[in-house]
């Protein structure tokens, strides 16, 4: 028989689905199984407006055969069948597609929507064969035709039987190579695997016979296999069934089943969103923070399905980074796709349903927040770094989402604390928030920094994580009230000191202040009174916008700049080693520099830093105690 080659355009075509369009040669069942339920559609559709046809769902279905001995697979549907005009220009000509010009001539716009509308997918299959032949009866007709093709060179229709309507793709398979194991699409458990990835939520039965285990009757111990019709698909999507015939096991159960986590997820969130856009997600908020979630290797992103079928596994558009831990599916029938359905579009559909996500997402933390105290710190501790890099990342663009759901150790509650419960404390006379930086909340309780504040009567918050200051400083303010570090130059505290007795101290103490800087040279910005310490005899603080704190984040990074900052060294002029100080500045040089080499070392060890020589810093005590 002659065959009718395809139109060169088409050819050209089909050489790059081959080759480039589909990343993923495994996506060829998800194309097939989605072109048999668009034909079961059709003929649904075609019932609707025909008072004499019925359509039983119970009566329609997709089934999944494969042959290891004739090296086929066979994928056949029950749907409305084609003609062979039909045959001609849905399969003649590539990208002419027989759902999408239905679709058209029905004005169908509900929900029961029709998947394939590029004419393209049909083809993957010849990824993975050599020969594709289709045989097909439309409904309403007697008779039945049958197509086949090699690929490329053309193909050729005719006149065959076929007892019901609907149709039949048998897929001749390539042999093996090196590179690709096409002998994988006639393994059953390989095909169950593939079908439940991308087609689970195909709305009618996806049947396959599977090799089963069975005692052996009379011979006890023994088993037998034995064939079976199953169902593989589940058909029934949880986000598209009503809430309230869902429980907390269901989606518990569901979040299992998509391997989301080991832990239980600490809560869900159900959307149906009908409006500029239509969706469906269920959404989950983890418990525990994934082993690789702060590494290069963490993926982020929702699974993307388009009717039910599977589209892409991680599409990180539809979540911000800082809230890349949550876990779910989105499902709509309003997505622009490519005309492979690997890639999403960045079009406003895509815009929208992000913007409302991330909106759910925000409003249920603030619920858990307000109405589940406990269960959100359980979550906080989990992913509460995330959303302080999420106030901090984009130049802080993101902190009026995030910053009432953080929180920080208080120094008077002794627990997490929010910032409005800060300020909500707050006494009229305090200017500013206050906090203190330290690995530890133990570590920070010793700081002599915050001995001032503290006597005040002054909640500190406490910040242990790198990324605390860095976010506090990208916010600058909460409700008007700035941040102020307990190390900063000037904390906005009376202290009650008469002004012209604190100046004449500083005049009577300037000339040993001066020769202090003068000894540690560079390392300090200046040696000066201290006005926050009581009980401790130094301290340093900084000025300007670098911190100590900050110093040390950035010297760990692996692109150092070598960034300091501009470090004082506070002298409690009140305690008894100050007096020890007065008298070497007077009789003797050598141990004024004796004293303030120890002191400056001693505050770098208070703040964490790392004493600059050691021997010489161990040296330096031996002398002091012969």
């Amino acid at each position: 028989m002659e065959k009718t080659p395809f139109k060169a355009e088409s050819k050209r075509l089909l050489e790059m689905m081959i080759h480039s369009i589909y990343s993923n040669r495994e996506i060829f069942l998800r194309e097939l199984i989605s072109n048999a339920s668009d034909a079961i559609d059709k003929l649904y559709y075609k019932a609707l407006g025909d008072d004499n046809l019925s359509f039983d769902k119970g009566d329609y279905f997709i089934k999944v055969a494969p042959d290891k001995a004739s090296r086929t697979l066979t994928i056949t549907d029950t749907g409305i069948g084609m003609t062979r005009d039909e045959l001609e220009n849905n399969l003649g000509v590539i990208a002419q597609s027989g759902s999408l010009a239905f679709k058209r001539e029905n004005e169908l716009e509900d929900g029961h929507g029709i998947i394939g509308q590029f004419g393209v997918g049909f083809y993957s299959a010849f990824m993975v064969a050599d020969a594709v032949t289709v045989i097909s009866r439309a409904f309403g007709s007697e008779t039945a035709f049958k197509w086949e093709s090699s690929g490329v060179d053309g193909y050729t229709i005719e006149p065959t039987q076929k007892d019901t309507a609907g149709t039949e793709i048998i897929l001749k398979l390539k042999e093996s190579t090196e590179d690709e194991n096409y002998d994988d699409y006639l393994d059953e458990y390989r095909l169950r695997s593939i079908i439940k990835k991308y087609s689970d939520f195909i709305r009618y039965p996806i049947k396959m016979d599977v090799t089963l285990r069975r005692p052996k009757e009379g011979n006890v111990g023994e088993f037998e296999e034995y064939r079976e019709e199953q169902t593989i698909n589940s058909m029934v999507p949880i986000w598209r069934r009503n809430k309230n015939e869902l429980t907390d096991e269901d989606y518990e159960n569901f979040y299992m089943e998509k391997h989301y986590g080991f832990d239980k997820p600490l809560q869900h969130l159900h959307i149906s969103v009908d409006g500029a856009v239509r969706y469906n997600a269920i959404l989950y908020i983890p418990e525990k923070t994934p082993f690789n979630y702060y590494s290069k290797e963490y993926e982020k992103g929702l699974e993307l399905y388009s009717n039910g079928v599977l589209i892409m596994g991680k599409c990180p558009d539809l979540l911000p980074d800082y809230y890349s831990f949550v876990k779910g599916i989105v499902d709509s029938e309003d997505l622009s796709l490519n005309i492979s359905r690997e890639i999403l579009q960045q079009d406003k559909q895509v815009k929208l349903i992000a913007k409302n996500i991330k909106s759910k997402i925000t409003s249920q933390l603030q619920r858990l927040l307000k109405d589940d105290r406990d269960k959100y710190e359980v979550f906080y501790k989990a992913f509460g770094t995330q959303l302080k890099y999420g106030v901090y990342s984009d130049f802080g663009a993101n902190k009026d989402v995030l910053q009432d759901l953080l929180m920080f150790y208080s120094s008077k509650e002794k627990k997490l604390v929010t910032l409005a419960e800060y300020v909500s404390r707050m006494p009229e006379e305090q200017k500013y928030i206050y906090y203190a930086t330290g690995e530890t909340y133990e570590r920070i309780d010793k700081l002599p920094q915050t001995e001032l504040v503290a006597d005040k009567g002054y909640e500190i918050l406490y910040f242990t994580e790198d990324v605390d200051e860095f976010a506090i400083k990208v916010m600058m303010s909460y409700q008007d009230k700035e941040f102020k570090s307990v190390s900063s130059g000037d904390l906005g505290i009376e202290t009650g000191d008469n002004p012209e007795q604190t100046e004449a101290e500083a005049n009577e103490n300037r000339a040993l202040f001066d020769e202090m800087k003068e000894i540690l040279g560079d390392k300090v910005k200046d040696v000066r009174i201290s006005k926050r310490l009581k009980n401790h005899p130094v301290c340093l603080t900084a000025d300007g916008e670098i911190t100590i704190e900050m110093e040390k984040v950035l010297k760990a990074m692996p692109n150092n700049q070598n960034i300091k900052a501009d470090k004082v060294l506070e002298i409690n002029i009140n305690h008894d080693v100050f007096q020890s100080l007065r008298t070497a500045f007077e009789d003797d040089k050598e141990k004024l520099r004796l004293y303030t080499h120890l002191l400056y070392n001693q505050a770098l060890l208070i703040e964490g830093l790392p004493v600059e020589d050691p021997v010489d810093f161990t040296n330096d005590i031996c002398k002091i105690m012969v």
